[in-house]
């Protein structure tokens, strides 16, 4: 069970009983001006104190949806409503009550830390009295204390990061927005980031993640939607998309991964009566089979390969991840969710100032 399922399991009852919706958005449609639509009637729920996942293909449109909830782009069609706030009513309402972490950071590198949430705390206008608090605050929060008097351009990547989440929060708000947070990044500070976004979920925050890394989602979402062409495919639990694959997947890597021994091997996989229907696909070393029975037809495919003269240098069983429900719903790699922000600075809406 990973820690993101277990939060969800410990808040859930809460949830069930709080009808507010900290993102509300209904049949949001945005069109290019060329008149292609990059969304194209997205409609989302979140619960307040929820950790959300977005997920999707380059360019199915996840950069253009995110940054209509935070109001930097304006819905063609449909409505948003952030934290009780209509995006088109209210925007400076909205943006007073959200954080929005770019892809690129924000932070500037000729000041330290501390200098730096002091002039974003003084920016959103966080009193005077409760600065000096809270700054120290986040840079416990975010493990910067060490190097709070140091000049950021000094910083790596990761601790760039770290600080440009820490202004995201100076004025507390209730949804941070995270496009891409940790693309870049090296696995320790990646792990270090996933760390920061559960304590501030924990705390009560609501988050919204659009990610490349399905282990990502996987790992800090209760829940998440998967977009293709500009609208929704799939919501639910990583767990519960997963088990909708319904299949467990059988990896067989041959001694000999010629053409021909390939062949004789998928030809062999195809007579098992018990893998009938499998879903059966060739890799660089040897198969890929995906069926039901896979764990109990265990035998009988070695005895089978064994019979057609195929040898097996290894194998591994394993049930779905949030990558085959990927490839499953989306027909695409994983590797291919990168962001599709330049595909989609096209689009025909105006763009606004907005909290970062």
């Amino acid at each position: 069970m990973t820690k993101g399922q277990t939060r969800s399991q410990q808040k859930g009852t809460d949830r069930s009983a709080e009808t507010d919706l900290a993102i509300d958005a209904q049949n949001v449609r945005v069109t290019y001006e060329d008149g292609t639509e990059a969304v194209r009637g997205v409609s989302l729920r979140v619960e307040k104190g929820e950790f959300f996942g977005f997920l999707g293909p380059n360019g199915a449109g996840k950069t253009t949806t995110i940054k209509t909830l935070v109001t930097l782009l304006h819905p063609t069609r449909g409505s948003v409503r952030i934290n009780g706030y209509d995006t088109g009513a209210n925007p400076q309402a909205v943006r007073e009550s959200i954080g929005y972490m770019a892809q690129e950071t924000s932070i500037d590198r000729e000041l330290t830390p501390r200098e730096n949430l002091r002039l974003t705390c003084k920016l959103y206008g966080v009193p005077e009295s409760e600065r000096e608090d809270r700054i120290e605050e986040l840079l416990d929060l975010v493990d910067l204390q060490d190097v709070a008097d140091t000049r950021s351009e000094t910083f790596s990547g990761g601790m760039k990061k770290r600080l440009d989440a820490a202004t995201v929060l100076v004025h507390r708000p209730p949804v941070v927005f995270l496009d891409e947070p940790t693309t870049g990044l090296d696995p320790e500070a990646r792990i270090r980031l996933w760390d920061y976004f559960e304590r501030i979920n924990d705390q009560g925050t609501t988050v919204f993640l659009t990610t490349q890394y399905l282990e990502e989602a996987d790992h800090l979402c209760e829940r998440l939607s998967l977009l293709q062409d500009g609208q929704v495919i799939a919501t639910g639990a990583p767990e519960t998309l997963k088990s909708e694959i319904g299949a467990d997947i059988f990896e067989v890597t041959l001694a000999d991964p010629t053409e021909q021994q390939t062949e004789c091997a998928v030809q062999a996989v195809q007579r098992i009566d018990a893998l009938e229907g499998a879903l059966i696909e060739t890799t660089d070393n040897g198969l890929s089979v995906r069926a039901e029975r896979a764990r109990e037809a265990t035998s009988e495919l070695f005895v089978a390969l064994d019979d057609a003269g195929v040898s097996v240098s290894g194998f591994d069983i394993r049930s779905p991840t949030l990558d085959d429900v990927f490839l499953a719903l989306t027909g695409d790699d994983s590797t291919a969710a990168a962001d599709e922000a330049t595909n989609e600075g096209m689009a025909s809406v105006s763009a606004q100032g907005v909290t970062k």
